[in-house]
């Protein structure tokens, strides 16, 4: 070609510059190029996921419900006699036993009922004594026909009649002495007495409807705790199908968290259920005791008790960090399918056990369950999974 002969051209030092602008142009061409080619590389990379595998496993199940204290024993103190109360023998507010005496009514009445009942006794007696006697004489006269078979009736009749006055003077006397002894009122029961409710000259009479106090025994104290018929059916249900066992040796515990989020230091047991619901609020009632030597539980105060209900020996339990929830408020996840492509599931999960939540319908063993990098997970994206190092649910303690 012509052009190619530019060494003879007088206009040889012209072209220089015009070979060098090409070279450079190719040369920041093939750079553009190059730096395309590596952004394209990076571009089709995939994201790296840390994934758990789902397997079955045995979970302790446990509910949180609400609960009321009430006394493990609680006792009226009223009068069962007449009177005028003469002393009040407790502190207020104090700790008492059984058999303390607590007030005192003015006994003079009464120890007069009393020594007028020893008084008809002994006349009474001393009745008897005459009748016996003659009954006696005359059964002697009537076998010496010395007397009339009536008037021999008549004293016998006299002594029965003689002894059982005795019997029924000796029944008032010991009526008139309980009487005495209930002029001073006592404990029924031990345990933290409130405030008195009279004072000391006020009139009291027989099993009034208001009490003059009330005793509570607060160390063992109760606990009542409320389960809705829908919890408690659900229940009963997986343990008919075998998939929920109740034998275990927690069953029976209780744990509390008091009304500040404290958690109660010691543990309950759980006694016993009603067998009926309470139409106000379609719930049961279940009984716990729990031990309360330092006083802390009160009657009346709110708590919530932890109870075991059983072991699900098939559990399913996802980390919490890889649960999520949709527009609708449902728990979804992330999983990476077997061509290692990001799947959502969309999940039924009713409760939570520790750090994880239990998960009945939406995953199923050897799911590959995305726990890190969701920020970087999108469904039908193909991802790069690797293990993650998180926390593995507990097993429950009971052994199994």
């Amino acid at each position: 070609m012509p052009g190619l002969y530019v060494k003879k051209s007088p206009f040889l030092p012209a072209a220089r510059p015009i070979v060098v602008v090409v070279c450079a142009s190719l040369l920041l061409a093939l750079a553009a190029c190059g730096q395309s080619g590596g952004q394209r590389g990076l571009g089709n990379r995939k994201p790296d996921v840390g994934v758990i595998v789902i397997r079955y496993q045995p979970a302790l199940l446990t509910a949180e419900l609400p609960g009321r204290t009430s006394p493990y024993r609680e006792a009226d103190v009223r009068p069962q006699v007449n009177g005028i109360v003469t002393a009040q023998l407790f502190d207020q507010g104090s700790t008492i036993r059984a058999g303390q005496a607590l007030y005192q009514i003015d006994p003079a009445p009464y120890r007069a009922a009393v020594e007028n009942a020893k008084g008809a006794l002994a006349n009474a007696q001393a009745n008897l004594a005459t009748a016996k006697a003659k009954a006696q004489r005359y059964a002697m006269l009537l076998k010496q026909n010395a007397i009339a078979p009536q008037d021999y009736d008549d004293a016998q009749a006299a002594w029965k009649q003689a002894q059982a006055n005795v019997e029924q003077n000796g029944a008032a006397l010991e009526s008139a002495k309980i009487n005495l002894g209930y002029t001073t009122i006592t404990a029924p029961i031990s345990g933290h007495i409130g405030r008195s409710l009279v004072t000391v000259g006020a009139l009291v009479t027989a099993n009034q409807t208001s009490p003059l106090a009330t005793i509570e025994t607060l160390d063992p104290i109760y606990v009542d705790i409320n389960q809705s018929t829908a919890e408690l059916l659900g229940l009963k249900k997986a343990m008919a199908s075998g998939r929920i066992a109740d034998n275990t040796p927690e069953s029976a515990r209780v744990t509390l968290t008091l009304e500040d989020g404290s958690d109660y230091p010691f543990n309950g047991i759980l006694k016993v259920s009603e067998v009926s619901v309470d139409p106000n609020t379609g719930a049961v009632v279940l009984r716990a005791v729990f031990p309360n030597p330092k006083g802390i539980l009160l009657p009346g105060m709110y708590v919530r008790a932890r109870i075991v209900e059983g072991v699900d020996r098939h559990a399913i339990l996802a980390p919490q960090q890889g649960i999520s929830r949709d527009e609708k408020g449902e728990p979804t996840a992330l999983i990476v399918d077997a061509k290692g492509i990001v799947q959502l599931k969309v999940l039924r999960a009713p409760r939570a056990v520790g750090g994880f939540w239990l998960v009945t319908a939406g995953l199923e063993p050897g799911d590959r369950l995305i726990v890190d990098g969701l920020q970087n997970a999108r469904p039908g994206q193909a991802v790069h999974a690797v293990p993650a190092s998180i926390p593995v649910a507990p097993a429950p303690t009971d052994g199994t």
